[in-house]
């Protein structure tokens, strides 16, 4: 075989072998991408699967958190409502007595106006007298242990919510708005006022508020 020969052949095999490197490389960049693709779809489905997921867990988490808000609120409501009735309960066991209370009041009043008339008259101390005032201790030793208290302000400064005002009079040896006297003594029910002192205040520099 001649050089030339020798050249040609060889020319015609190194074509041969591109041409089949070319085609193999070709089918072998297609299988990768091929690959790379389905590998990318994958991934893509996955993302979009854990995105769902995601998504639902923070719906989720959000109903949660709405029942949890309405549980408490609902609870708390519970209480304040168990607190009222507790408290209506509670003012209704003190206050129930208030009405038969007032109508003592004129009873109490009647056996002290008794006791005051025998007294002003200076008689001496009659059976009369005093059973009359036993009663009327008896009375109040009893009213007393249902937190009926009789409110006698004499001696004592005016109180505009315990005391009512009927008239002002001068009174030199007492402090100015002070009672000097009771025409009918105040009470109260487990410390709530049944009942205004109506009393006579001493003047003074100072107004004194009529208003109980």
């Amino acid at each position: 075989m001649s050089k030339d020969e020798e050249k040609l052949a060889a020319t015609d095999s190194q074509e041969v072998v591109e041409d089949l490197v070319s085609d193999e490389g070709i089918q072998t960049n297609e299988a990768e991408l091929e690959a790379l693709l389905e590998s990318v779809s994958v991934d893509a489905s996955e993302q979009a699967d854990t995105k769902n997921w995601q998504l639902e867990a923070e719906t989720l988490a959000a109903q949660v958190n709405d029942l949890t808000d309405q549980a408490m609120r609902a609870k708390a409501d519970a209480q304040n409502a168990r607190r009222r009735a507790e408290q209506d309960v509670e003012k209704a066991h003190k206050f129930a007595l208030e009405k038969f209370a007032k109508e003592l009041l004129p009873i109490i009043d009647g056996l002290e106006k008794a006791v005051e008339a025998e007294v002003a008259t200076g008689n001496e101390m009659t059976t009369l007298r005093e059973g009359v005032e036993m009663t009327l201790g008896m009375f109040l030793s009893s009213v007393q242990k249902f937190q009926l208290a009789q409110v006698d302000p004499v001696g004592h400064p005016f109180d505009p919510a315990l005391h009512e005002a009927m008239a002002m009079v001068d009174a030199p040896d007492s402090e100015p708005n002070t009672v000097i006297a009771a025409m009918q003594k105040g009470y109260t029910l487990n410390g709530r006022l049944i009942r205004p002192a109506m009393v006579m205040v001493s003047k003074g520099s100072s107004k004194v508020d009529q208003q109980a």
